[in-house]
């Protein structure tokens, strides 16, 4: 079980850490172009807090159990990463994107293993 949990927790913080300075770096027209569809929609300055949120949110992902500080962290970052994917899957919803909406659910199962599985 600890090595499928190390395991989504990398693929999570890879996912968000990109995700991240994608959102925390790009133009809204690079971000379209990348396929950051909610870029339409969503409020620049709500982008780039998103942004520094999963930047911050991929480093508690791992950083606390390679160090073993403060491990209560990690499924605080999965739940606040999980609380993220509702949010975009509502945006994608809206957007009328079922293939991005199966993604963020997918993604968000797997920040729901990691909150769990490290409590």
């Amino acid at each position: 079980m600890n090595v499928a949990l190390w395991a989504a927790q990398a693929v999570l913080a890879l996912i968000f850490a990109f995700s991240g300075l994608a959102k925390g770096t790009w133009s809204r027209e690079r971000l379209l172009a990348g396929g950051q569809t909610s870029a339409r929609i969503v409020p620049m300055p709500l982008l780039r807090t998103v942004a520094a949120l999963e930047v911050l949110a991929a480093v508690g992902l791992l950083l606390p159990g390679l160090t073993g500080i403060a491990t209560w962290l990690t499924p605080l970052a999965a739940a606040g990463l999980g609380v993220v994917m509702v949010g975009a899957t509502g945006i994608h919803l809206r957007l009328r994107e079922p293939v991005a909406v199966l993604v963020n659910l997918t993604i968000l199962a797997t920040c729901v293993f990691v909150a769990v599985g490290r409590l």
